[in-house]
């Protein structure tokens, strides 16, 4: 009896996925303060706070598909796709819903530096950590070495 190659688990030693969400975050360091920095100049106090929780949950959300799609790979392949298909779907939901609870329980939240914030964070983010990749900048993914 063969046994369907997308039954097996994908998953190397190192967990990949994890591992690149948590290197997205860490840059969270870098982008978080120049955004909270133009945001306060440009909308004040208000503008600066939205522009931290929209960082944070941005950030989250990276943490969140790593862990999901780590844990999802030691599973199957089968898996590992549909983590990836509709895990995007789940996490996209999830953030607008955690955007709309936050602006609807933070008062005086300025909503346009809340969701710049949040959209420029996460296209700054996963284009670096996709430059990094690119370049070889990663060494300690089992995939590339």
């Amino acid at each position: 009896m063969r046994v369907d190659e997308r039954q097996q688990p994908v998953a190397g030693d190192v967990p990949v996925e994890a591992i690149l969400s948590r290197h997205t975050a860490a840059r969270a360091v870098y982008v978080a303060p120049a955004l909270i920095a133009i945001l306060w100049l440009i909308r004040g106090w208000e503008g600066a706070l939205a522009a931290a929780l929209g960082v944070t949950i941005v950030v989250a959300n990276f943490l969140l598909s790593g862990a999901l799609l780590s844990i999802s790979a030691r599973i199957s392949l089968a898996v590992y796709h549909a983590a990836a298909l509709f895990g995007f779907f789940l996490r996209l939901g999830l953030i607008t819903v955690t955007m709309l609870l936050v602006s609807r329980l933070v008062e005086d939240l300025d909503r346009l530096a809340f969701g710049i914030s949040a959209v420029i964070a996460y296209l700054v983010l996963l284009t670096w950590e996709a430059v990094a990749v690119a370049k070889g900048r990663e060494r300690n993914l089992d995939w590339i070495t």
